[in-house]
């Protein structure tokens, strides 16, 4: 069966040009070999006419084309001054179409940012955007409304927060990805792409003109999963004219990656998460869930670990974890016409049958598999029931459901006061957050696409052996998915979520090869790293939901946050509650917009004389359904027999045909990710690159003493930490933001050290007491004595290298041992003297006594000086 590789969209530089009648849109791939153009007609003054001729063109014959274009329109022949064909725009990609009274709109790309690299795809960040007008002035049709809605149009900042790929599908998840690529395809769909004729022109294959037969390879392409694409509606209208390469799906949400160096070893820890574009909002004004099963404030977090110093997603070990929020999926909002900081909760509507709930367990189910285990943090004691009416909704709801589901594949339902917690002196909430991790990770299991490595023979743990999720010929999968929420789904859901995914990050690294055991400590560099990533994570999905950053962080929880942090959380309260009093209407307005929920017609009211948005979103409220679900059997057909595996990831007749095939030669650019990446033809500074500009542990959070571990698995002493060293070098500009970042990672003072340690360090058996040496291990302390300081150091030096390499390496090697290696350095010392076409010289080359001398003069100096080994 032929190879399988992700195909690279083949348009990712674009040049728009304009004439009187016409606009003619150039793309190109990165190395500009091959191009595409669009024609879009401008005397249509309010519908869209593209054209694609979908040929290739090379660059001989676009810069014909455009000399034919700029030639045939100047308005006299031979006019130079005037030309009939002008470079209008430079970008990068297509966001879509637009119209609202008037024309179209075309919204390009012009700028963009790496923000992470997968596997050798590039992950960008939309840094800014540029909105043309199609039609002509002389055909233009003006509307007095049209300027206002194109401001509420751009009211959505498309340069904050959303990304895309050229190569690599956002809106699924690295399991799916990785999956599809192993799946087998049907000879029958395969697309010949690249004929003899084609291939010759376009691609160089090196054993062609050896008579050897030629490595043929399947370009993959899936659809986006529609939930997580923000820009679907804008592409809808093109999407069945012009070749796929055109089309850029792009999501909006949150992506960040640093690297994790283990003693030199890279390893990139990359946060992903994507804000579903289903019943998208702001704060109060969407609460719940919708009448298709889609609920408020739903995104999808996935962390994905790779060992970077391998590249290729076929030889590289790759790993993943997902987890999901989303407010509880019930019937329900909050009147914020009374101005009160928490408005109460009233149930909208009566769901006896949990109808709503099973739509939105059934897209889980068909997205994850099983188990779907809900951890629910709303308040369950309070004066007034306030969070509590929608625990006491969602637990008989949940209970309904599970009665006719087989009672392996039930929906888990954990309920846990954490504000309460919080509280109370006595308990430790991150003790109680660390179990309920431990046990989620162990259901769900996680995705690796290694199987297991020899050092996991060699340290076995037990905890390893419980692990769940599905074995694979290729390593593990993740079956089942953990649903967190809280009442906003900010807060204390972005600390439950680090929790779960610092447990299963352990797991990830131990699967790797990385650690000796499944289980990290707070106030290392590997768990700072991730809690500064969670953060940001965290700071961005607040922002875009509910107005401000994160008020309640994980130091809040662990009870280290300074005293100045109080006043900090004071005025968060305040920027939240102003943006979702004056501010968010006008930002719903905008995503309805955006989003196409409302369609600007002539025969309709204007979007802003809509008392509200209930109607756009509640489709069951303009018009009856005719195809009523069951609601005992309420999940879809074909899901139950593939669980615990996700529905969406099994090889069945239905996936496949959303996967698009094209049979290519092995070098074909299109599938040829070493040049999409390194870009062999392109003058580049190794300083400017990517991989050198991430955060780094080693640099920006390891201690700068020389002598110290450099492992990033070590628990820090708050004097030793990395960061105080990069505040004073920042501008004041970017100050509060480094001392956000600081004070979320800094470490607990040590009198509070064993009162605010972290749940692995109290709830552990001793078991783990034992051999946490090498994640526990105290740093080395420069002292003035110079005899004490170099015995410490040594003994350190000893130790770590036990604990590490499972050896001792300075210990003296045995005498056989140092025969073998004194003959092999003599022989590579003297093989520039060696002729080949003298066989007795090699003979001659080892020489008994020389090397007994030689060997008893080196154990002398090792028996003097065990460091010159």
């Amino acid at each position: 069966m032929p190879l399988s590789a992700a195909v690279i969209s083949g348009v990712q530089k674009l040049v728009l040009y304009e004439t009187r009648a016409r606009y003619f849109l150039v793309g190109s791939n990165h190395a500009q070999t091959k191009h595409r153009v669009l024609k879009i007609d401008r005397t249509e003054p309010k519908d869209l006419a593209i054209i694609d001729d979908k040929h290739v063109y090379n660059q001989q014959e676009v810069r014909e084309l455009l000399g034919r274009l700029d030639l045939g329109n100047r308005t006299k022949m031979g006019q130079k001054g005037s030309s009939g064909l002008s470079r209008a725009v430079s970008a990068y990609g297509i966001v879509g179409f637009v119209r609202f009274l008037e024309g179209y709109y075309l919204v390009l790309i012009t700028k963009r940012r790496k923000m992470a690299d997968i596997g050798g795809h590039s992950i960008y960040k939309i840094e800014d955007t540029n909105m043309i007008y199609i039609p002509n002035d002389s055909v233009r049709v003006t509307h007095p409304d049209e300027a206002r809605y194109v401001r509420i149009f751009q009211n959505v900042d498309l340069s904050s927060n959303f990304y895309f790929s050229y190569s690599y599908d956002l809106s699924h998840s690295l399991q799916y990805n990785l999956t599809l690529l192993h799946s087998p395809c049907d000879p029958g769909t395969v697309e010949e792409v690249h004929t003899r004729s084609s291939r010759q022109q376009d691609s160089f294959d090196i054993f062609e003109d050896e008579g050897l037969p030629t490595q043929v390879f399947h370009g993959l392409q899936s659809e986006p999963y529609a939930k997580y694409v923000w820009n679907g509606k804008l592409l809808e209208r093109v999407k069945d004219t012009v070749h796929p390469d055109w089309l850029m799906y792009i999501i909006h949400g949150f992506c960040g990656q640093s690297k994790l160096l283990i003693y030199g070893r890279p390893v990139h820890v990359t946060l992903i998460a994507r804000r579903s574009s289903k019943f998208a909002g702001t704060r109060f004004l969407k609460r719940g869930a919708n009448c298709e099963g889609d609920v408020a404030n739903e995104v999808e977090t996935e962390q994905i670990i790779h060992d970077a110093s391998v590249m290729s997603f076929t030889a590289g070990s790759y790993s993943s974890y997902v987890q999901v929020r989303g407010s509880v999926p019930l019937y329900w909002s909050q009147d914020i016409s009374t101005m009160m900081p928490k408005p109460p909760i009233r149930l909208d509507q009566a769901d006896p049958y949990a109808h709503v709930a099973a739509l939105h367990f059934d897209q889980m189910l068909q997205r994850f598999g099983s188990p779907i285990i809900i951890l629910n943090l709303v308040k369950k004691r309070e004066k007034r029931k306030h969070e509590k009416i929608l625990s006491e909704e969602l637990f008989p709801a949940v209970i309904n459901l599970n009665q006719f589901l087989p009672p392996e594949h039930c929906i888990d339902y954990i309920a846990w006061d954490m504000a309460r917690y919080t509280k109370s002196k006595l308990y430790n909430v991150l003790d109680r957050l660390s179990m309920i991790a431990e046990n989620v990770v162990k259901r769900t299991g996680f995705f690796i696409n290694r199987s297991d490595f020899f050092c996991h023979t060699l340290r076995p743990d037990e905890r390893w052996g419980d692990l769940g999720g599905s074995l694979t010929s290729s390593g593990r999968v993740q079956t089942g998915v953990l649903r967190t929420n809280c009442v906003d789904c900010l807060d204390r859901t972005n600390t439950a979520q680090f929790m779960v995914g610092k447990c299963a990050l352990a797991y990830q690294l131990y699967a790797l090869g990385m650690i000796d055991k499944p289980k990290l400590q707070f106030d290392t560099d590997c768990v700072r790293l991730f809690e500064e990533l969670y953060e940001d994570h965290g700071d961005t999905l607040s922002l875009q939901y509910g107005g401000s950053q994160l008020v309640h962080r994980v130091k809040t929880y662990r009870k280290i946050a300074p005293w100045t942090q109080h006043s900090k959380d004071i005025m968060q309260t305040l920027s939240r509650y102003y943006s979702n009093a004056f501010s968010d209407a006008d930002r719903q307005d905008a995503i309805n917009l955006f989003l196409q929920v409302y369609q600007p017609s002539e025969s309709k009211p204007h979007l802003w004389e809509l008392p509200t948005d209930f109607y756009l979103h509640q489709r069951n409220s303009m018009a009856l359904t005719h195809d009523r679900r069951s609601y005992t059997y309420w999940w879809s057909e074909g899901i139950l027999s593939y669980l615990p595996l996700p529905y969406d990831e099994v090889p069945c007749e239905e996936n496949m045909k959303k996967v698009g095939v094209r049979r290519v030669n092995r070098y074909d650019e299109s599938i040829d990710t070493y040049t999409e990446f390194f870009k062999p033809y392109e003058l580049t500074s190794f300083d400017d690159t990517f991989c050198i500009a991430m955060t780094n542990s080693a640099r920006e959070l390891m201690p700068k003493t020389v002598g110290v571990d450099p492992s990033p698995f070590t628990v820090r002493k708050p004097e030793e930490t990395g960061k105080s060293a990069v505040i004073g070098a920042k501008s004041s500009k970017e100050e509060t933001v480094v001392q956000r970042k600081t004070a979320a990672s800094a470490p607990p003072p040590p009198s509070e050290e064993q009162i605010s340690s972290s749940s692995e360090d109290d709830s552990e058996d001793d078991r783990d007491d034992d051999g946490s040496v090498s994640q526990r291990s105290t740093p080395v302390k420069l002292l003035t004595e110079s005899g004490e300081s170099v015995r410490t150091q040594e003994d350190f030096l000893q130790q770590s290298m036990r604990e590490t390499y499972g050896l001792n390496l300075a210990a003296l090697p045995a005498e056989e041992d140092m025969l073998i290696y004194e003959r092999f350095a003599y022989l590579g010392q003297n093989q520039h003297k060696l002729e080949r076409t003298e066989p007795s010289v090699l003979e001659n080359a080892i020489n008994v006594g020389i090397l007994s001398s030689v060997v008893a003069s080196r154990s002398r100096v090792l028996l003097t000086h065990p460091s010159a080994l």
